[in-house]
């Protein structure tokens, strides 16, 4: 049973520790004496650690990969203001030795009352053709399970069981508060959209073993898969107008928001520029609150790949600002992290 968790990193600070966890990143890389080290990014269900393995890599190497489960003995230490683990020994583990719950991040929120919740947003609409549509989509028992297991993203946000149902619960909660301050924006087609908009998740991605791409997601994408759900559950609407339908299609299409970001199209109508920036906004939210999570000592963080910065954690300044004076006095500031050059720089918007 595993006994250390990554939450559990501060604690064992220069200490030497066994544990298992999941191999989301493997990669090789050069030494300035041209030998190689292993860079790893290990987890389990409760975050992600940094990992570097310097020494007898050569045996390593080629006993594991990439979403392969793994024993580990080496040393925590913190380097720039991040734990990470120096590796030691390494080896890949049986299936029969896994216990899968100790390994995929999970919300911790009450999935029941996220559901409950979207159904009460869902029952509020004056619109009857949207209505019945989303009550097509939640009637779904194959759907209804997906959307409440499944990521919202494999790795840049919501990247957890659940998150995809988090998010749009947020999301609707943004679309609920924000779309009274703009008369010309249809709150039903604006809550349409926000339940869509990465429904094709549950198809995209696998959530089973770690988070990654299925075959179909990785040739089609969420968005082709979403308008192929969407004419699939049309046809149950009697009479749905031909014109609505093509509402909440360009809802789909574009709430990526920018050609870059993959957007076939850009939002062209209120309800769908409210969309993507709402849709943003509570990703880059999560992704600031997740690294925040990840490195709860720092004052500023390392590089963030999904923002393209640094972060600076402004709930200690103002810890600081309100601690006795001479606290304050005792507390030294700390300096920004040199961020790492990423190897491959991430999309700033959700694009997985």
């Amino acid at each position: 049973m595993k006994q250390f968790f990554v939450k559990d990193v501060a604690a064992h600070e220069n200490q030497v520790i066994t544990s298992t966890f999941l191999v989301s990143s493997k990669q090789i890389k050069p030494k300035k004496s041209g030998d190689i080290y292993l860079s790893l990014i290990l987890c389990d269900r409760t975050g992600q650690l940094e990992a570097k393995m310097w020494d007898n890599v050569a045996d390593a190497v080629d006993g594991f990969e990439q979403d392969d489960f793994v024993k580990v003995r080496g040393l925590i230490n913190k380097y720039s203001n991040r734990y990470q683990l120096t590796v030691h020994k390494v080896r890949r583990l049986d299936d029969a030795e896994v216990e899968y719950s100790d390994y995929l991040p999970k919300t911790s929120k009450d999935v029941d009352l996220l559901w409950r919740t979207v159904g009460e947003y869902v029952a509020s609409f004056q619109n009857e053709h949207l209505k019945a549509l989303l009550e097509a989509f939640m009637g779904d028992p194959q759907i209804a399970e997906a959307y409440r297991s499944a990521p919202a993203a494999k790795a840049l946000h919501h990247a957890f069981i659940g998150g995809l149902l988090e998010h749009v619960v947020s999301l609707m909660r943004l679309c609920e508060t924000v779309a009274p301050l703009y008369p010309q924006v249809n709150r039903d087609l604006l809550l349409t959209g926000a339940f869509l908009h990465d429904i094709g998740k549950i198809y995209e991605l696998s959530y089973q073993r770690s988070f990654s791409y299925t075959t179909r997601g990785q040739l089609l994408g969420h968005m082709i898969i979403e308008l192929e759900m969407l004419h699939e559950k049309i046809t149950l609407v009697p009479n749905f107008p031909d014109e609505l339908k093509v509402l909440i299609e360009h809802l789909i299409i574009s709430h990526h928001g920018k050609y870059e970001f993959g957007s076939p199209k850009l939002p062209m109508f209120p309800e769908a520029l409210m969309l993507h920036y709402l849709d943003d906004l509570d990703s880059k939210m999560e992704s600031m609150r997740a690294h925040f999570e990840r490195e709860p000592d720092a004052e500023w963080t390392g590089y963030n790949g999904s923002l393209s910065r640094t972060l600076l954690n402004s709930e200690k300044v103002l810890a600081k600002l309100s601690a006795p004076p001479d606290v304050a006095l005792e507390a030294a500031p700390s300096e920004p992290a040199e961020p790492e050059i990423p190897l491959a720089k991430a999309a700033v918007a959700e694009g997985e």
